[in-house]
C-alpha cells in the first residue's frame, strides 16, 4: 500500500544506503523532476533517451488523486487505472448495507452504470514554470518569522493570480527544501466515476501479514473515468497505451519507468531534524496508532455493519503502522545515522573552508538545531490540537472547517490560512459538501476515543483539555455533540458555509459550539509551530540548498513532495537472506496460497473460474525502481510509453525509502498488466472495460 524498513534487513538495507549516498545516487536511483529530467545519464546507463515529446506525453497521461495516490489515463475516453486501495474510499462510499462493494466488488456493465465517487478529484500537471527568484526576494532581509511570513504571502498571491481561469488548481512547490519554486498548474477534473472495482479479497489478498511483502499476489486495481463539465466522458488524447502483454517475462532486466506522485522523503534533512523526528514523532506516533487500532478492532467487533463502516479506517492504521515501524527501524540502526553524519560534516566542512560561504550559511544547521528543540517540546500538543488527531471525527472535522471559513474567506486570499487559498479551495468545497454518509455510532466511537488520548497524552489538568471536556468525559462529550449535530446534512453545511460569521455566530449546533470553544487555542498552537518551528527551519533550509547547488548543482533529485515525479529501473529479482527472490509470481501461486480463511480467502468468483484461467500466466511482480508512498497507483512503463504495470506496494526491504535507497534489494511491486487483462476476461466479463483497453494506441 504505501511505501516506507524493516529489521530483518537492516544490515543490508544499511550497506546498501552508505554505497547509494556516498556514490552521488548511483545505480537507478532517483525520483526526478520532469523538467529536470537526467535524459543524459539515462542513455548512458540503459541506452535510451527520452525527448521532450516523450517527457510531455507521459506526463499529461499521469494523474494525481487528491487522496495521496497516484494514477494514468489509459484511454482517450478518460479511463484511470489506479489501485484498488486509492479507490477504497470511493467504494465504500458507495456501498450501503444490501450492497457492500468492498465485499462484492463493480463492474459497471455500460457508461449509464459508471458511479460518481462523492470525493474524488483528479489532477494534470500541464504546466511548470520556475517562481524561485520571486518567492526568494521577498524573504531577503527579514527575520525567520517575517520572512515567512511574506513567503506565504507571495506564494498565495501567486497561486491566486493562476487560479483565475475555472478548472485550473496552482501550487507553488518548494523543492530541494527551498532552494527552488517551481508554480504547477493542474488541469482539475472534479467529477470522476467508478468504472471497475475488484473484491476486497483478490485487492488486498494476504493482508497485512502479506503488506509490504513479496512474493504478493494481489489484484489491488481499480478503473475510474474523468468526466468533463459537459457530463460526458473527458477527451484525454494523452493517454498510455495499455499493453496487455506485460513486460517479456524472459528478459529480466527490462527498463522500466514508474510515474507517480511519491509522497514525503527526509533524504535532504539535517541530522538534528532526522533525530526529532524519530524521538518526538515516530515513537509517540506508533504508540497513538498501536492503541487505536486495539480500539477500532474492539468497534468491528461489534457488528457486520460496525465493521463494514470502519474497515478504511483499521485498514489505514494498519497500514501506517507497520510503515512506521519500518522507518522507526531504519533510524535505529547506527550506521543509518552515521552516514547522514558524515554527509553533513563533509557539507559543513565545504561551507567551513571559505570565509564568505562560512558567513552566510554556517549557523543554518545549528539554526535548525534550536528550532528542533522547541519542536520536541511542541509536537504531540500541534499533532492533538491543530492537526486535529485529539478531534478524530469526520463531523467535526466539517465543524471547524465552517468556524475557520467564516474567518478566513473575507480576507484577501493571500492572507488566509493554507487550507484557504485560492489553490486549496475547490477540494475543501468538495470534501465539506460532499453526500458520502456518516454513521452517529462510528463517529462516536472516533471522537470519544481520540478525547480520551488527548486528556491522556496533554494532562486532565491541562487548561486546554478543561477549556474543551468541561465537566464531562470524552464520552458524554461525544456522545452529545454528535448526537445533536446536524452537520450530517451537506445541505446544512453548504446554508452555514454561505452563511458566513454571521450565521455561524448565532448556531447552536452542538459541534460548531465545540469547534469555536477549540479554535483559538489551535490558532495559537498553529502560530506558534509556525514562527517558531517553520519560519526557521524554511529559511536555513534555503541556506543550506544554496550551498547544494554551488555544489553539486541540481545532479541531486529534490526530496519527495507528492508533486510528479519520474524513476527509471528495471524489472528485477533479489537476493534475501540468500535465497534468490524471482521478479515475478504466477496466477497459480494465489490458489496455492489460498486456505480459506482471511487474509488468505480467495473470492468465490476466482475460485469458480479456476478452470478457466492461465495458472502460468505472470500476477505481480517487482522492479527496483525508486518509489516511496504516494507512488500507490503509479504506472510501470515501458519506453513506448505503453503501460505494463501498476505499481501498488514495495517490498519489507523498502520501508527505508525515506532516508536513502538500497539498489541491491528495494524493490517496487506491481500488478502485471497480462493477469489484469487476463482476470478482467475470465473472471468478471468486463468485456466493455477489455475492448476499451485493447483498442488504446
Amino acid at each position: 500500500m504505501t511505501i516506507r524498513l524493516s529489521a530483518l534487513t537492516l544490515g543490508t538495507v544499511c550497506a546498501g544506503l552508505c554505497l547509494g549516498a556516498a556514490t552521488n545516487a548511483r545505480a537507478d536511483e532517483g525520483m526526478w523532476l520532469y523538467n529536470r529530467f537526467p535524459a543524459e545519464k539515462l542513455e548512458k546507463a540503459h541506452g535510451f533517451k527520452p525527448d521532450r515529446a516523450w517527457l510531455d506525453a507521459v506526463r499529461l497521461a499521469s494523474v494525481r488523486l487528491e487522496n495521496g495516490c497516484s494514477g494514468s489515463f489509459v484511454s482517450a475516453n478518460g479511463l484511470v487505472m489506479t489501485n484498488h486501495h486509492c479507490a477504497q474510499e470511493c467504494i465504500e462510499q458507495l456501498s450501503t448495507p444490501k450492497k457492500d462493494l468492498m465485499n462484492d466488488g463493480f463492474w459497471a456493465k455500460g457508461p449509464a452504470d459508471e458511479a460518481k465517487c462523492p470525493e474524488i478529484a483528479l489532477d494534470t500537471l500541464t504546466a511548470i514554470d520556475d517562481v524561485t527568484a520571486r518567492v526568494q526576494k521577498v524573504r531577503a532581509g527579514k527575520d525567520d518569522k517575517d520572512g515567512q511570513a511574506a513567503v506565504r504571502s507571495e506564494i498565495a498571491q501567486i497561486e491566486a493570480d493562476c487560479q483565475k481561469k475555472p478548472g485550473l488548481k496552482c501550487e507553488v512547490v518548494s523543492l530541494y527544501n527551498g532552494g527552488i519554486y517551481d508554480l504547477y498548474t493542474y488541469e482539475r477534473h472534479g467529477d470522476v466515476r467508478l468504472v471497475f472495482a475488484p473484491e476486497f479479497r483478490i485487492a488486498f489478498f494476504g493482508g497485512d501479514p502479506d503488506n509490504f511483502e513479496f512474493p504478493r499476489y494481489d489484484l489491488d486495481v481499480s478503473f475510474l473515468r474523468a468526466y468533463g463539465p459537459d457530463g460526458k466522458p473527458l477527451s484525454t488524447p494523452n493517454h498510455l497505451a495499455f499493453s496487455p502483454d506485460g513486460p517479456d517475462v524472459r528478459k529480466e532486466g527490462q527498463l522500466a519507468f514508474v510515474s507517480g506522485h511519491p509522497g514525503t522523503t527526509r533524504r535532504l534533512l539535517t541530522v538534528s531534524e532526522i533525530e526529532t523526528w524519530r524521538d518526538s514523532g515516530i515513537i509517540p506516533r506508533l504508540m497513538y496508532m498501536e492503541e487505536l487500532r486495539g480500539g477500532l478492532l474492539e468497534y468491528a467487533h461489534r457488528g457486520k455493519e460496525q465493521a463494514r463502516h470502519s474497515l478504511g479506517e483499521l485498514l489505514g492504521i494498519e497500514n501506517s503502522l507497520k510503515a512506521t515501524k519500518g522507518e522507526l527501524d531504519a533510524l535505529i540502526d547506527p550506521a543509518v545515522l552515521t552516514l547522514k553524519r558524515d554527509e553533513e560534516k563533509a557539507l559543513r566542512a565545504y561551507v567551513a573552508a571559505d570565509k564568505a560561504r562560512q558567513s552566510a550559511f554556517g549557523g543554518a544547521w545549528d539554526a535548525i538545531a534550536g528550532a528542533m528543540q522547541v519542536q520536541r517540546r511542541t509536537y504531540m500538543r500541534h499533532y492533538l490540537v491543530e492537526v486535529g488527531r485529539g478531534f478524530r471525527s469526520r463531523l467535526f472535522e466539517h465543524a471547524r472547517t465552517l468556524v475557520r471559513a467564516a474567518e478566513e474567506m473575507p480576507k484577501p486570499a493571500e492572507q488566509r490560512l493554507r487550507e484557504f487559498t485560492a489553490g486549496e479551495l475547490d477540494g475543501l468545497k468538495q470534501g465539506l459538501f460532499s453526500k458520502a454518509p456518516t454513521y452517529a455510532e462510528f463517529e462516536i466511537f472516533d471522537l470519544a476515543w481520540s478525547l480520551q488520548k488527548m486528556r491522556e497524552v496533554l494532562g486532565a489538568d491541562d487548561p486546554f483539555v478543561k477549556e474543551v471536556l468541561g465537566k464531562e468525559s470524552p464520552q458524554q462529550l461525544a456522545d452529545r455533540v454528535i448526537k445533536g449535530t446536524k452537520l450530517g446534512d451537506p445541505k446544512e453545511r453548504q446554508r452555514l458555509f454561505d452563511g458566513g460569521a454571521k450565521v455561524l455566530a448565532t448556531s447552536k449546533d452542538p459541534l460548531i459550539e465545540l469547534a469555536r470553544r477549540v479554535d483559538p487555542a489551535a490558532r495559537a498552537v498553529r502560530k506558534q509551530w509556525e514562527d517558531e518551528v517553520e519560519a526557521v527551519v524554511n529559511k536555513n533550509h534555503e541556506s543550506i540548498a544554496k550551498v547544494r547547488f554551488e555544489k553539486d548543482g541540481t545532479s541531486v533529485y529534490p526530496d519527495a513532495t507528492f508533486t510528479l515525479r519520474l524513476s527509471y529501473g528495471t524489472v528485477k529479482g533479489y537476493s534475501e537472506d540468500g535465497h534468490a527472490v524471482a521478479p515475478y509470481t504466477n496466477l497459480g501461486g494465489a490458489f496455492e496460497r489460498h486456505t480459506g480463511a482471511d487474509p488468505f480467502m480467495l473470492p468465490p468468483s476466482w475460485l469458480k473460474k479456476k478452470a478457466s484461467l492461465d495458472l502460468s500466466l505472470p500476477f505481480n511482480l517487482v522492479t527496483d525502481n525508486d518509489i516511496v508512498g504516494g507512488n500507490s497507483g503509479s504506472p510501470v512503463l515501458d519506453q513506448n510509453r505503453r503501460a505494463i504495470g501498476l505499481i501498488f506496494d514495495g517490498n519489507i526491504q523498502s520501508l527505508g525509502g525515506d532516508y536513502g535507497f538500497d539498489p541491491a534489494v528495494n524493490r517496487a511491486v506491481a500488478v502485471d498488466t497480462r493477469a489484469l487483462v487476463h482476470t478482467l476476461e475470465k473472471i468478471y466479463g468486463a468485456d466493455r472495460l477489455v475492448k476499451e483497453l485493447r483498442e488504446t494506441k
